[in-house]
């Protein structure tokens, strides 16, 4: 009898078993709502970039962009490094090291360079200080500069031949006009319309947008979707009612694939929301009692098929932050003030691959690139 019962109660436990199972497979094939596990996370890969070939060392990060093909694209200014940095540069030399490496540099993603050049070159006039570098699905490449007449942006083949610009390497003629840009910061490509839109910039206030093949002028707009002017406004002040003007720099311009245009107003605080067009749809604050030089950089748009992130680089604050798309709320946050790996000094640019890797770039005397990998792939389903 008790043997049994012992039986009977060692089924029981095994139907129970069988039951909780089939339960748990039968909801993991369910859809699972929407949960903290889908936000981006990232640890930083402390051997990337490989070292450089032929001496070489880079200065300050003007921009970073990742291509069709994966690859990560930066431009950094050889001008910005000092005596002791370009030693052995000097006649006589003072050191083994080190020779400035070429402003425009083409990365795998394991951190091998596949290609490099840039510089002054017959046809065309090189800008004073590197800023802004875009690399279109056509295969040419945008690069911008913030000078004093740094006023134009120049377009070249992969290989660094040079195609045609707008602007020119001269004075600028302000915010509302249509052939002279203004110390541009950042471009974006719109490839469906083949437009090139322009953050402009340090100079100017406003989006302007151009033909990506003729050059052409199409249209441009200040904050709001106003037509900006060039008058003295007022340095930021958090408590003062907003400025209905951009501040300087107009620091970076990225278009989402449902059509709308994210515009970093850097010194103010603040990314301004378009239409294709310039209409005006909403902005977000961020680190609104930030002063100095500002709290958004730049940003990229997460590569999930719904692009439901936002990456805010914030170069006083020295931060990356997540932001919903949606609404701007921000959920995540990584890296902070600091010399080591995965720290900032004034991150100043940042893009992401298909993978959902970031790469960043830093000014003043930090001078280096650095790779995050994603380490949560729920992010980009």
């Amino acid at each position: 009898m008790t043997s049994m019962l012992h039986r009977a109660r060692t089924l029981d436990r095994f139907a129970k078993a069988v039951a909780i199972c089939l339960a748990a497979s039968a909801f993991s094939l369910l859809p699972h709502p929407a949960s903290a596990d889908g936000i981006p996370t990232f640890a930083v890969d402390a051997s990337w970039p490989k070292p450089l070939p032929n001496n070489w060392i880079i200065g300050q990060v003007g921009g970073i962009t990742v291509d069709a093909q994966g690859h990560i694209w930066v431009i950094q200014r050889p001008r910005s490094l000092t005596d002791d940095e370009k030693g052995a540069t000097l006649n006589p030399p003072r050191s083994k090291c080190c020779v400035p490496a070429p402003p425009v540099l083409e990365f795998d993603t394991d951190g091998n360079l596949l290609r490099s050049w840039g510089g002054p070159g017959e046809g065309y006039e090189w800008v004073g200080r590197e800023h802004g570098i875009e690399v279109d699905d056509r295969g040419f490449v945008w690069i911008g500069g913030n000078a004093d007449n740094d006023n134009a942006i120049l377009k070249f083949t992969l290989d660094g031949k040079f195609l045609g610009q707008i602007g020119k390497i001269a004075p600028t003629k302000g915010s509302n006009d249509t052939t002279q840009l203004g110390k541009p910061a950042e471009t974006a490509i719109d490839k469906d319309a083949n437009e090139i839109y322009i953050a402009d910039g340090y100079g100017n206030r406003r989006v302007i947008v151009f033909d990506a093949t003729t050059l052409a002028y199409k249209r441009h707009w200040g904050a709001y979707g106003n037509v900006p002017n060039d008058d003295k406004q007022a340095a930021y002040d958090p408590k003062a009612p907003v400025q209905q003007q951009f501040g300087n720099p107009v620091h970076c311009v990225k278009i989402a694939n449902d059509g709308l245009v994210y515009v970093c107003d850097r010194t103010q605080d603040r990314i301004q929301v378009f239409k294709k067009d310039g209409t005006f749809v909403k902005e977000w604050f961020y680190e609104k009692n930030t002063l100095g030089n500002g709290a958004v950089w730049d940003l990229a748009i997460w590569p999930d098929p719904k692009q439901t992130y936002l990456l805010n680089a914030d170069g006083e604050n020295n931060e990356i932050r997540i932001l919903k798309r949606e609404d701007g709320s921000v959920v995540g946050r990584f890296g902070g003030g600091g010399r080591n790996a995965g720290q900032f000094h004034w991150i100043h640019a940042m893009a992401i691959d298909k993978s959902g890797n970031v790469y960043t770039g830093e000014v003043d005397n930090a001078k280096r690139i650095q790779k995050f990998k994603l380490t949560n792939a729920d992010a980009l389903r």
